[in-house]
């Protein structure tokens, strides 16, 4: 067995973890998310989500992991045998979105470059479709590769593999303790840009104006879960992974609270630099925010440049800011994200880190270079929506099910417990056997039902197969790695 890395120090690891925590969706989907459910008063369901839901299940997985020592398949595997291909149903999942994500980061690099001289121009739109990526028609003419893409993807698994083969400690540690604290710094720095901006406030008004009817509406609070869950890395066996390079004497309960309760204010600052920007755009513009607001890919590679275009001075510096922030909380996720897949590999098949991450890293850009082409946007849509559902969702019911019921809440509590200063109580039981896998399933019902009604985003139902087809195959990949190599123990 090839002897398990630790991490140097406490800080290392809760720093490693709030970077996979943080990543594009704090950016892009939580502001957002908040100022379309009740601005202000969305933070009552999101932080009751956060306490029943997202902090629960991260102290299963860091509980998990400390546990068994092992990446997710391993110690799913050491809890009971037959366990182990829902640990590798997450990282096969996570493994699905390192190919995706990885392109992301590839445009993110694109746009620091062009930051410095606010190359995008004035149509920002049509610089990121047609002379970014270049968009096809249809998501079956993939045509040729964007080369500034293609350029930027490459750099990314570069910049990947060189921190990845370094090891824990030197590598996603080290790594950590430089991108985290910059990262906040440039948070800090954005907020203050955004908030000094004539009209900023009104935008900041409209992502803060509680609208307390909104707490009777469902879909609010199937929205507050829902970001809680993708928010954290949940289901990704990324914070299985990170916390099985613990110390034994480790403070599980209180590290899960600190990095979940981090994300979530990185997420909630964020906001005041979105909004205010926006809030100064729309009053540059004339119009109300709501005719300048989006939401995602386009609220960061379209809307915002635009914004960025029009400040009334410090124009390339707030940009270089805003992409050099996107391109750190991006990379430190992706960095997670293969980690989980290269210690599965790791510890399944018993080979060395090197030829871990070099098998990871490959295959990963192998199949990312679809993503690359001109209708690789719409796959990426595709998959992406097809596996935060049908992927990280069922893979977290299936931890519940399996850890909380099965193999008993009660022996994870009483370990987090061991060393910690917080006490998980019966309350945390009753989140894990209930709340979550309850929530988690009526949020997997209400998006098949859609998918149902009708075809997602009205693409062709040939495409749609295709993205129920990588839910499929990844789910029998992961019922059949088991049976390989069945003597590791």
């Amino acid at each position: 067995m090839v002897a398990r890395e630790v991490w140097n120090t406490r800080v290392g690891f809760i720093l490693a973890a709030i970077g996979s925590a943080v990543g594009l969706g704090n950016i892009w989907r939580f502001s957002y998310m908040a100022y379309e459910n009740g601005g202000g008063a969305f933070l009552i369901p999101y932080f009751i989500a956060l306490l029943t839901a997202g902090i629960p299940l991260m102290i299963l997985e860091f509980g998990l992991g400390s546990k068994f020592l092992g990446s997710a398949p391993l110690s799913f595997k050491r809890a009971k045998k037959s366990f182990e291909w829902i640990g590798w149903w997450g990282v096969i999942a996570s493994f699905i979105i390192t190919t995706y994500y990885s392109v992301i980061v590839g445009w993110s690099l694109v746009y620091l470059l062009k930051a410095f001289t606010l190359g995008w121009g004035t149509d920002t739109g049509a610089f990121f479709n047609n002379e970014l990526l270049h968009v096809s028609d249809s998501p079956w003419n993939l045509g040729s590769f964007s080369y500034p893409v293609l350029i930027g993807l490459l750099a990314t698994w570069l910049i990947i593999w060189v921190v990845e083969k370094r090891g824990v400690q030197a590598g996603i540690e080290r790594s950590s303790k430089i991108f985290i604290p910059l990262l906040w710094v440039l948070l800090i720095v954005l907020v203050f840009r955004a908030i000094t901006l004539e009209g900023s406030i009104n935008g900041i008004e409209w992502y803060l104006k509680p609208d307390f009817s909104k707490l009777t509406d469902i879909k609010v609070w199937q929205a507050a879960y829902g970001q809680a869950f993708y928010s954290l890395s949940l289901g990704m066996a990324i914070m299985i992974t990170y916390s099985s390079y613990l110390s034994k004497k480790s403070d599980i309960v209180n590290n899960a609270f600190i990095v979940s309760l981090a994300d979530g204010a990185f997420s909630f600052t964020m906001g005041f630099a979105i909004f205010g920007t926006l809030g100064y755009m729309a009053y540059a513009k004339g119009l109300g925010i709501e005719e300048v607001v989006a939401q995602s890919i386009g609220l960061a590679f379209v809307v915002l440049p635009e914004a960025l275009n029009m400040l009334p001075g410090l124009k390339a510096l707030t940009a270089v800011a805003f992409f050099l922030c996107i391109a750190i909380a991006a990379l430190s996720s992706l960095i997670s994200l293969v980690e989980a897949f290269a210690s599965s590999i790791m510890d399944k098949f018993e080979v060395k880190r090197g030829k871990a991450v070099d098998l990871t890293i490959g295959f990963g850009l192998l199949f990312s270079l679809i993503y690359a082409t001109r209708g690789g946007i719409y796959w990426l849509d595709i998959i992406d929506h097809f596996i935060n559902t049908y992927g990280l969702i069922i893979v977290g019911i299936l931890e519940t099910v399996a850890i909380g019921w099965i193999y008993g809440a009660d022996k994870i509590r009483e370990w987090a417990n061991n060393y910690s200063d917080i006490m998980a109580g019966i309350w945390w039981d009753a989140c894990i056997k209930l709340v979550i896998p309850v929530v988690l399933l009526y949020i997997v019902f209400v998006d098949t039902r859609s998918n149902l009604a009708a075809p997602y985003e009205g693409y062709d139902p040939a495409a749609i197969m295709i993205g129920a087809g990588v839910i499929v195959l990844g789910i029998l990949i992961s019922i059949l790695t088991p049976f390989i190599n069945r003597e590791v123990k």
